[in-house]
């Protein structure tokens, strides 16, 4: 691993969490009515850094798939295990997780985080499966 490619990792997924909990903190202000929601400063920092240290999460762990003796879905298991562990501890941490409300908004709030992983994925997953077949169908051009 070549520091270019970790400082890159860093940077993409301190982006990729702030663009996705910038997303969630609009949909939420959307879903209350921007008028009667209040985000205080302490609230914008603790998303800030807990965004950045939840993309971090998700992205150093993709150094999984550098890894061609490991099967994709263990890849993906390993990735998106270490990942959801790091988004919960962080939730938790930043209360963001309504841990006394009971059951069923914890399952809620599961579910909505694995929806984002999975869409999120399958975006990369896309993005590199056609940047792949871009370079294959050049390299066939020059033969």
């Amino acid at each position: 691993m070549k520091l270019r490619e970790l400082v890159g990792k860093l940077a993409l997924g301190a982006f990729v969490g702030c663009f996705v909990v910038s997303i969630v903190e609009v949909c939420i202000s959307l879903s209350y009515g921007p008028e009667k929601l209040i985000f205080t400063g302490a609230d914008i920092i603790n998303a800030v850094f807990g965004s950045i240290v939840i993309g971090f999460g998700f992205s150093l762990t993709s150094f999984i798939y550098d890894r061609e003796d490991i099967a994709l879905p263990l890849q993906v298991l390993f990735q998106m295990g270490i990942g959801m562990s790091i988004l919960f501890i962080v939730a938790i941490y930043l209360k963001w997780m309504p841990v006394d409300l009971g059951l069923g908004p914890i399952l809620t709030w599961i579910a909505i985080a694995c929806v984002f992983a999975t869409i999120f994925w399958i975006g990369f997953y896309l993005y590199h499966y056609w940047t792949v077949k871009e370079l294959n169908k050049k390299i066939k051009s020059f033969k």
